[in-house]
């Protein structure tokens, strides 16, 4: 039980690299201070948690698949797509199973089971866990574009391509006419709705 439980810490402490790590679309993009792989995870799972409940699946799993979705780039970073021709990885079940040997059974059957759940894409839990991870960078295209980067029109096509439920299409399709500090205005006029 000792050595599972500093197993599980080590765990934990290594999943705390994601909060460090760089999404590196965006400094290909000329972002200088792109978010951080913990900040997309983040709102990807508040966003998969929404659609899940627009489409009647679970919110909460829809979030938890979200929260696991990237949890594999500790060990492999976060790849541009450019890279892709040229850098063979590793699927992310098995390094999924890598980062669990050793843990607590029922931990590892957790994160194993939400890993393989996510790339099987099948339940719509993992439909909308998808569509979060794109929806999410589509708003975050978005906001940089709003700073002042015009170079994220790219990311803003290719995640509206690849939506698949009506919930996400209608959200990404809204987030492209409103300002991201539209809410702000109405919260100052007392009017959160």
């Amino acid at each position: 039980m000792a050595d599972e439980t500093e197993r599980l810490a080590g765990f934990l402490y290594e999943i705390g690299l994601l909060k460090r790590y760089r999404r590196t679309g965006w400094l290909v993009a000329g972002v200088s201070a792109p978010e951080s792989i913990a900040d997309h995870s983040f709102r990807t799972a508040i966003i998969a948690s929404v659609l899940a409940s627009m489409e009647g699946a679970d919110p909460g799993r829809a979030a938890l698949l979200s929260l696991f979705h990237d949890s594999q780039e500790t060990r492999l970073t976060d790849l541009p797509h450019a890279a892709g021709p040229y850098v063979e990885k590793a699927p992310n079940e098995r390094v999924t199973e890598h980062q669990t040997r050793g843990l607590p059974a029922a931990v590892a059957a957790m994160i194993t089971g939400v890993v393989a759940e996510y790339e099987g894409g099948d339940s719509a839990e993992a439909v909308c866990a998808r569509d979060a991870d794109k929806l999410e960078c589509l708003v975050q295209a978005i906001e940089y574009r709003e700073h002042g980067n015009r170079n994220t029109q790219p990311w803003i096509d290719s995640s509206l391509a690849r939506l698949r439920t009506a919930s996400a299409r209608r959200l990404a399709e809204q987030a492209q006419k409103t300002g991201s500090l539209d809410w702000l205005a109405r919260a100052l006029d007392g009017d959160a709705t």
